[in-house]
């Protein structure tokens, strides 16, 4: 396929700086060429322009940069309705999890009923009124769902994804506002003690059987800090007890056989944080299954 990359150098949503450098990180690690030799013809368009905290007032302590956010949401759902239109294959490298808000915004413009397999740690789906922090990257899913900062809700256009089109897989780590969201909205969430307890097989099974039912394609928001600690020590905000290596590539590996991706997007590899790029590594790795690679 045409994948066409995309890089989003921003942590304006996040607390720790760093994040930004993500996008160069899995450059480094090698993304083009491992994705070439699978015989797709990959483009990078380079990156989006995201200015930096310092030159910045971060305004509304409960959505920190939130004009900011939402200005480069809006240039990255430009930028990914114009690949996905064309009928290519928009892989966008982060960067904070807030930019997920743009590119599902471009996704559902080209594809009207994809849905959204979120891998993370977290739930994402604090709004200004429930968030503990102010950091719009633990917003991101609930402006996606049409919660929330009504700038950051606006970026969807009107698409806002319905709840049974998504699903997360690998929570361990919800603050209350978020968990009662999820609950009343009826979001399917496979957390970890599910992962643990069924197996990331069946988990992945119910998830896409799920998904399947309500959706044309889906789009996959796979945030680095859903492996554990020891495999992806370059994130911000990690949390013990996450997917393993062969979790991740089993899942990715499932995607890829079942055909549904439409896009996909690497988020929160903080490199200054890291150990040897392994995190941005490790997003390689995940990539080259997702997108077809195989054992044998």
């Amino acid at each position: 396929m045409d994948v066409h990359v995309i890089g989003v150098p921003i942590d304006l949503g996040a607390n720790r700086r760093g994040v930004d450098m993500g996008p160069s990180a899995i450059r480094y690690a090698g993304l083009q060429a491992a994705l070439t030799r699978l015989g797709h013809r990959v483009v990078d368009l380079g990156n989006l322009v995201v200015p930096d905290p310092e030159s910045r007032d971060p305004g509304d302590s409960r959505a920190r940069y939130l004009a900011e956010i939402v200005a480069v949401c809006r240039e990255l759902r430009e930028r990914v309705a114009a690949v996905a239109q064309a009928g290519g294959f928009p892989l966008v490298l982060g960067g904070d999890h807030s930019l997920s808000v743009g590119t599902v915004a471009g996704v559902r413009r080209a594809h009207p009923q994809a849905g959204v397999l979120w891998l993370d740690a977290h739930g994402d789906c604090n709004t200004p009124a429930t968030t503990p922090s102010g950091n719009v990257h633990g917003m991101s899913l609930a402006a996606i769902l049409g919660r929330g900062a009504a700038d950051l809700v606006a970026c969807l256009d009107g698409r806002s994804v319905r709840p049974e089109q998504v699903v997360l897989v690998g929570v361990r780590d919800l603050d209350p506002g978020e968990r009662e969201l999820l609950r009343n909205t009826g979001v399917r969430v496979f957390t970890m003690q599910e992962v643990d307890r069924l197996g990331l097989p069946a988990v992945m099974e119910r998830a896409l059987d799920h998904l399947r039912t309500h959706v044309a394609g889906i789009h996959l928001s796979l945030d680095l800090d859903v492996f554990e600690p020891s495999l992806a020590p370059g994130v911000g905000t990690p949390k013990a007890g996450g997917l393993t290596y062969r979790e991740g590539h089993l899942a990715m590996e499932i995607l890829a056989e079942q055909g549904v991706l439409v896009s996909m997007e690497l988020v929160e590899v903080n490199p200054i944080l890291d150990d040897g790029n392994r995190t941005a590594q490790l997003a390689v790795d995940m990539a080259r299954s997702a997108l077809g690679a195989r054992i044998l």
